[in-house]
């Protein structure tokens, strides 16, 4: 799973994953001109100059685009899952890494609420600072929330900003060894790193730090074999009489047999 940057080559399926998302859940909620606002509102039109702006993320599970998110400032726009991988956390995820993004130069996040996603953003923290109402055909109005979010001043005991890691351990299902190199990145809580060599050809990973220096992330890499291998890890840190650190692993492939592992990393 890797939330990117959409490029001009995804326009047609982000149109498409986002129109047959109105059109298969909206109706639940509102009249069909309501509806029709909508679609027509996320037009290919529109899309493809967020696009452009460089503004749009799509999530990509297993080589399929499962969502897409945009934002403008510190405005959510647009934040869709393909109806039959709804209920799997995706919004969620995008939802995320929209408010990283956004984090890293507001200290709040807003968002128009339709009805059917007023529930995610609720479970995140959001609540509605106004209520606002727009015609549209046929004397209907579409009535809406505005909601506003704050994004926490994070700092972190651990900056891994500029850190390098080798593999000191790994177990036998893990593809790095002592020859793959790790180079850290970090800003705020956002976390995000370059990883190559031994049977990695290139690999990335991204993630959140927490306060006490613990590491969530998602990773993904090519190898030797020229296999595309994904998985999650949450890392734990241990700060050296040297003050460099070591970082214990529990890690799970997202891809292939889906099996855990562990693995540890001494800093370089």
């Amino acid at each position: 799973m890797q939330y990117i940057k959409a490029t001009e080559q995804n326009i047609q399926q982000i149109v498409q994953l986002v129109q047959d998302t109105i059109r298969t859940v909206y109706p639940k909620y509102y009249p069909k001109e309501v509806v029709d606002f909508f679609c027509e509102f996320h037009c290919a039109a529109n899309i493809r100059k967020d696009i452009v702006d460089g503004r749009v993320g799509i999530l990509v599970v297993d080589g399929v685009i499962v969502g897409t998110g945009c934002y403008k400032d510190n405005h959510i726009t647009r934040v869709y899952v393909a109806p039959q991988y709804q209920g799997q956390g995706y919004g969620s995820y995008i939802m995320q890494c929209l408010e990283n993004e956004i984090g890293l130069h507001y200290d709040k996040v807003n968002l128009d609420a339709s009805l059917p996603a007023s529930h995610l953003y609720e479970s995140r923290g959001y609540e509605t600072i106004k209520h606002e109402k727009w015609p549209v055909e046929n004397g209907v109005v579409l009535v809406y929330e505005v909601m506003e979010k704050s994004l926490p001043n994070v700092t972190t005991d651990i900056s891994y900003d500029g850190r390098c890691f080798v593999p000191l351990m790994n177990t036998e299902n893990g593809e790095v060894d002592g020859n793959t190199l790790f180079r850290y990145h970090q800003k705020g809580n956002l976390l995000w790193a370059e990883y190559s060599g031994g049977d990695i050809l290139k690999g990335h990973l991204i993630g959140t730090v927490a306060s006490n220096g613990e590491l969530d992330f998602y990773y993904q890499h090519v190898n030797e074999q020229q296999q595309l291998r994904v998985g999650k890890c949450h890392s734990i840190p241990h700060v050296m009489e040297d003050g460099k650190i070591e970082l214990s692993e529990e890690w799970q492939w997202l891809n292939g047999d889906k099996s855990a592992g562990a693995s540890r990393l001494q800093e370089i």
